[in-house]
């Protein structure tokens, strides 16, 4: 069990879980349920930058959770607030009632984005949040009476979500194939990754500005006054870490501005310093239109999404409806839940209290250069990517077994290394929590090391 009476070990002060004995009737999500319940990877305890295992085993989390925990685990002042407002404002309505922590937080997610993004529409994840952001491109020009507006560009490769909405735009094969025909009216830009011209790069590859400029292309091809966003991860995330190249988020912006289309940015996994400012749009001097934020915006705690909109677009929507009527159909039951609402504060006073944003910027070097120290000379190894505290290094896959290699060390990395990662095809996906340290970044390397040096080509 836990060691929770020795002081200087990582799990002192956690209460854990008590493990399962019948796995069966949770149907998991994105995941092998077969291989899982045959050999589980079980978690029953966290602090800090570590899970624990039922058996006392501290489990270096280089996933952030699932590129959410950007504060790390079971923070005090996150739990405090969750816990006290638990216990006085355990929910209230957000249609035509209100609280004030919805109010004060929205107020807090404006300040933090870039300037002229200053509404928030509460959702309660990435996915609900992508779709509330389609929605209000499609109807906000509708109500400007420009309703032959309705086609929604992605890109190959895209990750927005698993909602029908956030399928349709994004690009990722096996999250599409299995649903029928999605929405229509719906067009993709081509991915920007491109090995051979930007294999080992360390931030943003020089290659690839370019490739934005097809976006003109299928405007022309469709007709710029059918189109009503384009949505892109500024970093695409969950395909396998696919920085932007330089200047192709500006050209994107150019392109949009020139046309009338609104520009989204998918910030669920790169906002709230991921990258080293509060969100990606501030790493690279592009203000889109709309926000799509989750994951970090609690740290994991409590889930919650939302979308931050520019003035423009909410005065729209205020103007164009009857005083007392309705401005836009559409939220969610929990839309700013007190709980949320409450974690989400605590979290951001976290961030700027220990400057965690700054801290993760200061980490970059360090993460990218421990990388490729460790790891690019390794056979196993066919490119490794990096931008901010996020990282991928692809694995040369095994012959008719795709995925099989990386699932493998994953597991290894787990149960040998007590290190948790993340994998997405053959590629193994690092973001960890924005308080990891430097000794931490080089344990996280050296342990994968270890595991990749036994696996053999």
């Amino acid at each position: 069990m836990l060691d929770t009476t020795d002081a200087h070990h990582p799990a002192a002060g956690v209460t854990p879980l008590s493990a399962p004995n019948d796995l069966e009737a949770f149907w998991m999500p994105f995941t092998p349920n077969r291989a899982f319940k045959a050999a589980p990877r079980m978690i029953t305890g966290a602090k800090d930058n570590h899970y624990f295992t039922p058996d006392g085993r501290a489990i270096l989390d280089g996933t952030a959770g699932l590129w959410c925990c950007n504060a790390g685990h079971c923070r005090a002042p996150v739990v405090e607030a969750i816990q006290q407002t638990a216990a006085s404002l355990d929910f209230a309505p957000t249609f035509q009632f209100g609280h004030p922590l919805a109010f004060e937080l929205a107020s807090r997610l404006a300040e933090l984005a870039p300037e002229g993004l200053d509404h928030v529409f509460f959702a309660n994840s990435g996915s609900e949040g992508v779709d509330t952001a389609l929605k209000i491109a499609l109807a906000y020009h509708k109500v400007k009476g420009d309703a032959g507006r309705t086609r929604l560009i992605g890109r190959e490769r895209g990750y927005h979500g698993t909602g029908f909405g956030g399928i349709s735009v994004g690009g990722i094969v096996n999250n599409r194939k299995f649903f029928g025909s999605l929405l229509t009216g719906v067009d993709h830009l081509s991915h920007t990754y491109n090995r051979a011209e930007q294999a080992f790069t360390k931030g943003e590859p020089e290659w690839g500005g370019h490739l934005a400029d097809e976006l003109e292309r299928i405007v022309t091809l469709h007709g710029p006054d059918t189109v009503a966003a384009v949505i892109v991860e500024p970093m695409a995330g969950s395909t396998g870490v696919l920085p932007p190249p330089t200047g192709y988020l500006k050209r994107l912006r150019e392109i949009t501005k020139k046309h009338g289309i609104l520009l989204i940015f998918d910030e669920v996994i790169s906002a709230f310093g991921r990258l080293g400012t509060p969100f990606a749009a501030q790493r690279y001097g592009v203000t889109p239109d709309l926000i799509v934020f989750a994951k970090g915006v609690t740290s994991g705690t409590v889930p919650m999404g939302g979308v931050i909109a520019t003035g423009e677009i909410y005065n729209t929507f205020m103007d164009a409806a009857d005083e007392g009527m309705i401005e836009l159909f559409h939220g969610y039951t929990y839309s700013g839940h007190p709980l949320a609402s409450a974690a989400a504060l605590a979290t951001l006073n976290v961030y700027r209290d220990e400057g965690l944003f700054e801290q993760a910027g200061a980490n970059e070097a360090h993460f990218a250069d421990a990388a490729h120290s460790h790891l690019a000379d390794l056979d196993l190894v066919e490119d490794i990517r990096s931008c901010g505290l996020v990282i991928a290094i692809d694995l040369k896959p095994i012959e008719g077994k795709p995925t099989k290699r990386a699932y493998e060390a994953m597991t290894r990395s787990f149960h040998d290394e007590d290190l948790m990662i993340r994998v997405t095809g053959d590629t193994i996906a690092l973001s960890p929590p924005l308080t990891f340290t430097e000794s931490e970044i080089d344990q996280t390397f050296s342990g994968l090391k270890n595991v990749l040096s036994t696996m053999t080509a």
